[in-house]
């Protein structure tokens, strides 16, 4: 079969696409001929925690196709299925954080990046029939990680105002489209224009150039919820912009990780911080469930083909993308 794969050396220069055997189908696990692949920034991260003197690993969480051989001891799964791949491995029930051996698909194990993958059967979830494979390909970690981030840890509902720093990614792309969904109010940022409009598009209701001061901006409003993913750059001007008694969730940072703020600025204003990662697969096929209902559609920025990893990478690594960026599998 047809596969990325990473080896040898440090980073993106690791990658090529070559033969790579196809894998076998263990007890309990389908294999799944892969229509459609999603990229994520996490697969930049991969190509440097993936070491030289490892085995060569094919990257890749995000996917959707037919299910095409099932091993032992699988129920409920019939080949010819078309399915989407739940990354997130070792997480069933929904709880306050991963369990302990949480994994995610494409490392420390083979992704999506290739014609064919094993996957366990408890983590294939039918695809959203009003989906193309391109569009259920992109949806499932970035759909999963706003899924949670809004409505497990910040209680999202109609109504409420959310503040969305830093749009363009899967993630706050997810989290625009399922606010709006519910009946919220959103404020987004960017230092680019293109995307405050793109993102005005898809139902922003106030747009703030990133680098703009926020309290004069958005002195009329009042900010319920604010999802950081930025990091340093941007989380002071978060902690002064969110409403007192309000809740910043993170779920990442682009810039530097470390933060300070005022612990007594915090305490007397009643805020709340919060931590998330992913989903549990109770909260992935809630995700779906919700995805469906309101037919919501990924935004999608660009598809490349395998053969055009290189430009993918490239593409995501430069943060060029508004919504997300997928490969289509032949």
């Amino acid at each position: 079969m047809k596969a990325i794969i990473h080896e040898k050396v440090e980073g993106l220069e690791g990658l090529a696409l070559r033969d790579y055997e196809r894998p076998e189908v263990p007890q309990g696990h389908v294999l799944v001929k892969l229509k459609a692949a999603g990229m994520n920034r996490r697969d930049l991260m991969v190509t440097v925690r993936h070491k030289t003197d490892q085995p060569p690993l094919i990257p890749g969480s995000d996917g959707a196709g037919v299910v095409e051989d099932l091993g032992s001891d699988v129920d409920g799964i019939n080949i010819g299925d078309e399915v989407v791949i739940n990354p997130g491995l070792g997480w069933e029930n929904n709880s306050d954080a991963p369990p302990e051996g949480f994994e995610i698909v494409g490392l420390p194990d083979h992704g999506t990046f290739a014609e064919f993958i094993t996957v366990p059967a408890a983590n294939i979830e039918p695809k959203p029939k009003h989906l193309s494979w391109e569009e259920a390909g992109v949806l499932p970690l970035a759909a999963l990680t706003a899924y949670r981030v809004l409505f497990t840890r910040g209680k999202l509902s109609e109504g409420m105002t959310v503040m969305l720093p830093g749009i363009g990614s899967g993630v706050l792309t997810f989290a625009l489209l399922f606010a709006k969904a519910v009946g919220a109010r959103v404020i987004v940022t960017s230092r680019s224009q293109e995307k405050l409009e793109a993102a005005k598009a898809l139902g922003a209701d106030v747009t703030v150039s990133t680098n703009a001061d926020w309290n004069e901006e958005l002195k009329s409003e009042s900010v319920d919820l604010l999802v950081e993913s930025i990091g340093n750059a941007t989380f002071e001007k978060s902690m002064n912009i969110i409403r007192k008694g309000g809740t910043i969730v993170t779920f990442g940072s682009t810039t530097e990780d470390e933060v300070t703020f005022n612990i007594r600025q915090f305490f007397y204003g009643q805020y709340n911080l919060l931590g998330s990662t992913m989903g549990s697969a109770e909260e992935f096929r809630e995700m779906l469930a919700f995805v469906s209902e309101h037919e919501i559609k990924p935004q999608l920025d660009q598809v490349f083909s395998l053969e055009q990893f290189k430009e993918a990478f490239e593409y995501i690594q430069k943060t060029k993308n508004f919504g997300k960026i997928g490969f289509t599998i032949e």
